[in-house]
Parts: C-alpha cells; sequence; structure tokens
C-alpha cells in the first residue's frame, strides 16, 4: 500500500460515523473531559468510548439519575459513547481520598460511605451507564524521582530503592491481611448491588506492584500482583465485578 492508498483509506475511516463500533471490534476509547469542543476532536480522531471525569466528590445532584442523564447526553452529543464514570474512590493517597473511612476501617463512616457509593451504583444504571471504575489505594500512585529520556522529557518512574519512605500515611501499618479484610468488607456489600443493577464495576491494579512482604511505608499493596487481582475478583464473584485496564 502506498502513501496515496493509506491516506484514502484513513480519510475514509474518518468520515464513516467514527462513533459507530463495528461488533467484535476492538472499541477505541480514553478517560477524558466531557467539554463539547474536546469531545468533537477524540470523535474526529476515532474514539468512540470514554469515561468520563469525576461526577462529584459526594452523592449530590451530579450524581442523580437525572444529573449523570444530563452528562451522558453531554457526551453523546458530540458522537461519542459514555461507556463510564468514576466513583468517588479515587487514586489520591489516603490522606486526600475522597471516602477515607472505607480504607480505613472506620466505623459508622465507612457504613455511610458505601451506601453512598451503592445509591451511585443504582443511578448509573438508571441512567443507562453500563459500568463505574474505583481505586482501592492507600498509598495512591507511587512514584520515586523522575529520570530524564529522550530529548530531554521527564519519565514519570519508581525505583524502589529510591523511594522516600520515611512519612505514612494517615492508615499508618497495613498488613496483607488487614488490607483484604478491608476490601472484602467493601466487595460484600457493593459487588451484590453491581450484579443486582447490571453495573459492571471496574478496580485500578495498585500502581505500581511492590516487592511481596515488603509493601511500602508499612502499607501491603495486594493488588499490585496477578495473584492478587485473581484473589480479588474471586471475592463475591460474578459477572459485574472485575479490575480496570490503565
Amino acid at each position: 500500500m502506498n502513501r496515496r492508498e493509506l491516506m484514502k483509506l484513513t480519510g475514509a475511516g474518518m468520515m464513516a460515523a467514527p462513533h459507530v463500533a463495528l461488533p467484535g471490534r476492538m472499541k477505541l476509547g480514553t478517560q477524558h473531559t466531557t467539554d463539547p469542543a474536546a469531545l468533537r476532536v477524540l470523535a474526529a480522531l476515532g474514539v468512540t468510548h470514554i469515561c468520563s471525569g469525576l461526577p462529584s466528590t459526594k452523592l449530590d445532584e451530579s450524581w442523580s439519575v437525572d444529573g449523570l442523564k444530563r452528562l451522558k447526553d453531554r457526551v453523546e452529543a458530540a458522537g461519542v459513547q459514555l461507556a463510564m464514570v468514576p466513583l468517588p474512590l479515587s487514586s489520591s493517597i489516603i490522606d486526600k481520598a475522597e471516602m477515607p473511612s472505607i480504607l480505613l476501617g472506620q466505623s459508622p463512616e465507612r457504613d455511610k460511605a458505601v451506601d453512598q457509593i451503592c445509591e451511585m451504583i443504582r443511578n448509573v444504571a438508571a441512567a443507562g451507564i453500563p459500568a463505574a471504575k474505583y481505586n482501592m489505594s492507600i498509598l495512591g500512585v507511587v512514584r520515586s524521582a523522575p529520570t530524564t529520556g529522550r530529548g530531554g522529557a521527564q519519565y514519570s518512574t519508581f525505583k524502589y530503592a529510591d523511594a522516600n519512605q520515611d512519612t505514612k500515611t494517615a492508615a499508618g501499618d497495613v498488613p496483607a491481611d488487614l488490607y483484604w479484610e478491608r476490601i472484602t468488607w467493601f466487595l460484600q456489600r457493593v459487588a451484590p448491588v453491581a450484579a443486582e443493577y447490571k453495573v459492571k464495576i471496574a478496580c485500578h491494579p495498585h500502581d505500581p506492584g511492590m516487592p511481596k512482604g515488603k509493601g511500602f511505608k508499612g502499607v501491603e499493596t495486594v493488588l499490585g500482583s496477578v495473584d492478587g487481582l485473581k484473589r480479588f475478583v474471586s471475592i463475591h464473584e460474578n459477572p459485574y465485578h472485575g479490575r480496570a485496564l490503565s
């Protein structure tokens, strides 16, 4: 195929309703803003599905059925499908988390927080959004100092031996058994709701994985390995409970 033929082929693809995904084909998606101008650019580039930004850090009007429908309509008016929304369980360090009580194991605060998460999932279903993503993160996204790469670009880097472990998080020491206990507590309450309302919930792995048995700042990153993720999906296993791809 020469350059002229390639341009004709890609040009035809851009013109042929890029928001329509053929059955059995991979869908091109991203996590992105829902600004209409940006969405139109994504659609022109062939993006068919997105995960939106966080509607709100708490259960408010943005998480109502009408609020979520407005979000969905805004995205799909640009020719892109809203495939997923993030729950207020982000990848932030626990000290800055939206609902820290869940992974700190603090009752009754965590009971109220999980009730809100379940209501958000019910509303996501009612709004016609098929999936929600979340994190079970205490450490957040851990990095050491960046390294310089080609052309002077700064690469996001993690070197265990170089990373500062002097300051612990608000969670203190969290061994693997305790971390699993808190994850299990959450899943036993949330996974059945996801299955009942047919909303897929996808959890991000811990980023990065840490040496087994050593953890980081006293916290074992139990979802940073294949074995950990297998154990995770086996807890209250159902077709609507799984992991997210970063």
